[in-house]
């Protein structure tokens, strides 16, 4: 079952023609990516325009990755870097350029679980919004740790390979941004 294969294990597969193990880690990804830009953009579309653009990416560069690397960290480092650059650009990232050679888009087409509904995401969000708001009253060097390590379950390692910074900083500013927010909660009751 592909399912149960390592991301390297299903890259392998994939650049030996396997399509199927392609479309295993877009569906283990989508939501994970699609969750941490939204975090940068604060918009739904753009966020969508984003994870797709970090899909192409990594379609693109497949035969690249190195198996000594953590691949989840290699992903975020690019979700974070493509979220950046779109920021900077403000610019729409064309649907366009994920259609194959066939004209079909890889990725709708090939989603094994879509995303949750509005409906269902916005109940969700209630029990967290005062979190969420807390953390917004962090700087983003917090802010960017608390969700990477609460919201995307990196550890601090990964973290620290993501935002290119001394594992040691990225604890440090874990420590620090908990106790902000500890009381920027007991504050806010």
């Amino acid at each position: 079952m592909l399912e149960k294969l390592t991301d390297h294990q299903l890259i392998a597969r994939y650049l030996k023609g396997d399509e199927k193990s392609f479309e295993v880690l877009v569906a283990r990804y989508t939501p994970l990516m699609y969750r941490f830009v939204y975090g940068y953009t604060k918009n739904d579309q753009q966020a969508q325009d984003i994870t797709q653009e970090v899909f192409l990416k990594v379609w693109r560069n497949a035969k690249n990755i190195d198996e000594k690397r953590n691949f989840k960290s290699w992903i975020y480092t690019i979700a974070k870097n493509t979220a950046l650059d779109f920021l900077k650009k403000k610019k729409s990232i064309p649907f366009s350029e994920f259609e194959n050679h066939e004209g079909k888009n890889y990725i709708t087409e090939k989603l094994v679980e879509p995303l949750p509904l509005p409906d269902t995401i916005a109940i969700a969000r209630e029990d967290k919004n005062n979190f969420l708001r807390a953390i917004e009253k962090l700087s983003d060097k917090y802010q960017v740790i608390l969700l990477l390590y609460y919201y995307q379950y990196l550890n601090f390692r990964e973290i620290a390979e993501v935002l290119k910074e001394p594992i040691n900083t990225i604890k440090s500013r874990h420590r620090r941004g908990v106790v902000m927010l500890r009381e920027i909660i007991k504050d806010a009751l």
